[in-house]
């Protein structure tokens, strides 16, 4: 049921009721499926369901879209995290905004949002106003910074074991190799 239900949809399976298709894929009625997967939802395995939109291919007509993909991070005062993702998202630049922990390894940012843009000083200048317009809004930042990236994606492996091995097939890596083992050399 997991994989059924974090595959990526394909265009042909935005209809109406996308949900059906995937219970009859994973072998249950629909109200198992959607039972299941509301109490998954709630017990929080099922992480987040996302959207991917390609930004550098180009266009029909052969123009770019966009060069520069910045991922733009805030870590702002806990109970914050609302007013600063209303006044990041309010700037043209930002295709989304949201609150997300991203625990010590990030800094504790909890702010992220997406801007894409042709022009790398023009990306920064309006990340600059960002910063700008939250300090006027009294709204503080410990840490803050930019990550570059051309495509990023969400993809089920972090709760479909099989795609992982996939993953690791096309690699040619042995996913068995990339068990943790505690100290009694046995597997986690």
């Amino acid at each position: 049921m997991l994989t059924a239900l974090k595959r990526e949809f394909e265009p042909d399976e935005i209809v109406r009721d996308v949900w059906r298709a995937r219970a009859d894929e994973a072998g249950v009625s629909l109200e198992e499926f959607t039972e299941v997967a509301t109490d998954l939802n709630a017990r929080r395995v099922i992480g987040r369901f996302s959207t991917f939109l390609e930004h550098v291919k180009a266009t029909a007509n052969d123009e770019r879209v966009t060069r520069y993909n910045a991922l733009f991070h805030w870590a702002v005062p806990p109970g914050r995290e609302m007013d600063a993702g209303r006044e990041v998202g309010r700037h043209f630049i930002i295709t989304h905004a949201y609150w997300r922990e991203g625990g010590p390894e990030f800094r504790n940012v909890n702010i992220m949002a997406v801007a894409h843009g042709m022009e790398k000083e023009r990306v920064l200048a309006h990340k600059a106003a960002i910063d700008e317009h939250l300090r006027e809004a009294g709204i503080d930042f410990g840490y803050t910074n930019v990550f570059w990236g051309g495509r990023s994606e969400i993809k089920p492996s972090e709760i479909a074991p099989q795609a992982y091995r996939e993953f690791c097939a096309r690699y040619g890596v042995d996913p068995d190799t990339m068990l943790a083992t505690d100290e009694s050399g046995g597997s986690n």
